[in-house]
């Protein structure tokens, strides 16, 4: 059945002139929000027979389903917070309290990196599972990839990590021949196979597939950019959105590079950037409503040019695992509304998680912005930084210490005026107050499977 599905999917009108996998991406706002409401009603009536969790959730706030009738009455609802999804999973494993569809139902399952926690479980239906297919075929499209291509998958293929079998999947639902040797295979394998398959794309995280070009002279006898990659794809870290790290990844690999953004509570991904290089378009505002809450005053904000603020979705179509006004923790800003591919879904960059932002001396500081200007500072450093936040919770009254990597042959007698160029640059652009050190090329750990993690809850011992 999924065979035919995909070669249906891969040969239909879905996809829309060629400048879309399906319609929806291009149509008005209006026609859009219509969709999104008519399955808001059905989601409520699913929830209302089947989801004793949100029944308990909703009788509480004093909020019955048949209230919510549009995406305006979504804000008579409480919000859903990763420490209720964690506390539904350990009150009733594996799925929680929160799974609305009978285990008889449920074909496949997945679960969270765990970079903030235990892993979540995520269940999926047969529905469950064509909608994330569909959703990651959307992206894949937006970012480049067409049926026919040969894709080398350079994210982890192990753990149950979105980023493993579901990208495959997805990548087959559209035509697409994914190369399965995954991160977990080692720099090695990964670039051996992409000689000798020579895939017109590769997907990744963005720290590790810098890694794999920097190690392709050493292991193949060619630069990575000989090897005929077309399009590099990156997410699962900040990266993507970092105009210097692009500008690496693209000089490396001698390919155009884009970005996508999601999530194993609501799928693969769902944001994905076109061939403007702008922004990553929602393209998938059919099967989820996305609000945008300014965390400082609670209020949802309209989307528009400049706004920042933190991502609230709600899954509209979803059986096995649904979420309701789920707070994902993703702090982004809006780029644009309008796009020359046509998309009408907003572009976004996504600047950090609000569970990563510190505050310095009442300063909101994200670690990838720091790593943004960090590379910024190649080939003074070589772009590897790690901050230590070595204090209670988030907030600290005394400078934060950052530990940079020099650049390659660089001279060591020269860190302290690299050093005050840094600290000064940090001040300059982000207003807080750094305490830099800097440090040998390559003293931290290559990328390798796992996400890079840019803080350090404790300072590690160096040399």
């Amino acid at each position: 059945m999924e065979f035919a599905m995909r070669f249906r999917r891969a040969d239909s009108a879905a996809k829309v002139n060629d400048r879309f996998w399906h319609e929806v991406e291009g149509k008005p706002l209006d026609q859009v929000r219509k969709i999104q409401e008519l399955r808001l009603i059905e989601q409520m009536a699913y929830l209302k027979a089947n989801s004793p969790f949100y029944q308990g959730k909703f009788a509480e706030a004093g909020v019955d389903f048949d209230e919510i009738r549009t995406i305006d009455d979504l804000q008579k609802l409480p919000f859903t917070y990763k420490t209720e999804i964690r506390e539904s999973l350990a009150a009733q494993p594996p799925f929680g309290r929160h799974r609305a569809a009978p285990m008889h139902d449920i074909i496949q399952m997945q679960a969270s990196s765990g970079t903030t926690g235990s892993p979540s479980y995520v269940a999926l239906t047969e529905s469950d599972a064509e909608m994330w297919h569909e959703m990651t075929a959307r992206c894949f499209f937006a970012n480049g990839v067409r049926p026919g291509d040969m894709v080398l998958h350079a994210f982890s293929l192990a753990k149950g990590f979105v980023g493993g079998i579901p990208v495959m999947q997805g990548l087959q639902y559209m035509g697409a021949i994914d190369v399965p040797v995954g991160a977990d295979g080692g720099a090695d394998r990964l670039l051996r196979a992409c000689a000798d398959t020579r895939p017109r794309c590769i997907v990744g995280a963005p720290n590790f597939v810098v890694h794999l070009a920097e190690r392709a002279e050493e292991i193949l006898g060619i630069p990575a950019n000989e090897l005929g990659v077309e399009r590099v794809i990156v997410g699962g870290e900040p990266g993507g959105g970092i105009p210097a790290i692009r500008a690496k990844i693209e000089k490396l690999w001698g390919a155009k590079c884009t970005e996508m953004l999601g999530g194993t509570d609501l799928g693969v991904t769902y944001w994905a950037e076109c061939e403007e290089q702008t922004g990553m378009h929602m393209v998938n505002m059919d099967y989820i409503i996305t609000e945008l809450l300014d965390p400082d005053t609670g209020a949802i904000i309209p989307w528009k040019d400049g706004a920042k603020g933190e991502m609230i979705y709600t899954a509209i179509g979803r059986r096995a695992s649904p979420l309701m006004r789920f707070r994902s923790g993703d702090f982004i800003e809006v780029l644009g509304t309008t796009c020359s591919c046509g998309r009408t879904g907003p572009k976004i960059r996504c600047t950090g998680r609000t569970d990563d932002m510190l505050i310095v001396r009442g300063a909101n500081v994200f670690p990838s912005a720091i790593n943004s200007i960090v590379n910024e500072m190649i080939p003074e450093t070589n772009g590897v930084m790690r901050v230590v936040a070595d204090f209670e919770g988030h907030t600290t009254q005394q400078a934060l210490k950052i530990i940079i990597e020099r650049g390659p042959g660089r001279n060591p007698d020269a860190d302290a005026a690299l050093k005050k160029k840094i600290e000064q640059r940090l001040r300059d652009a982000l207003v807080f107050k750094a305490d830099v050190r800097i440090v040998n090329p390559d003293t931290f750990e290559k990328p390798g499977a796992a996400k890079v993690a840019f803080t350090l809850r404790k300072y590690p011992d160096l040399p």
